[in-house]
């Protein structure tokens, strides 16, 4: 397994960290999303099947296995979540964003940035899944 480099590392902790930071606005955009019929009924489906797998007990890496367990989890849902908003298109994320606009852009760059640490063969076995 290679070695994920410091840098690497400190770019997902901070990805992680402004979403938390931004998480009331992020889950409001969602659920607004979610909501709105002009969303693709299969990107939230498949959302909701990403946020059942990580709250069931079966998993690709187990969540003890160093981070690696909880970071496929967030990254998994990253990918999930960044096709349901790159669908939805800028329109209908503008419209239900009400937190700061930049803040907007740096959450979808952040979901990109979540994966990071993971080893490349992880995250293609992950994006497949999506």
């Amino acid at each position: 397994m290679r070695r994920v480099s410091r840098r690497r590392r400190r770019q997902a902790k901070n990805a992680v960290v402004s979403l938390l930071r931004e998480l009331p606005h992020f889950l409001g955009l969602l659920l607004r999303l979610f909501r709105d019929p002009r969303v693709s009924a299969l990107d939230k489906a498949l959302v909701g099947l990403v946020i059942g797998y990580i709250v069931t007990p079966i998993d690709l890496l187990p969540d003890f296995v160093y981070a690696l367990g909880l970071v496929d989890d967030l990254y998994l849902l990253a990918l999930a979540l960044n096709r349901l908003l790159l669908r939805a298109g800028p329109d209908l994320l503008v419209e239900h964003w009400h937190g700061r606009p930049g803040a907007l852009l740096a959450l979808l760059d952040g979901l990109e940035e979540i994966g990071a640490i993971l080893p490349r063969s992880i995250r293609r076995v992950l994006r497949g899944a999506v």
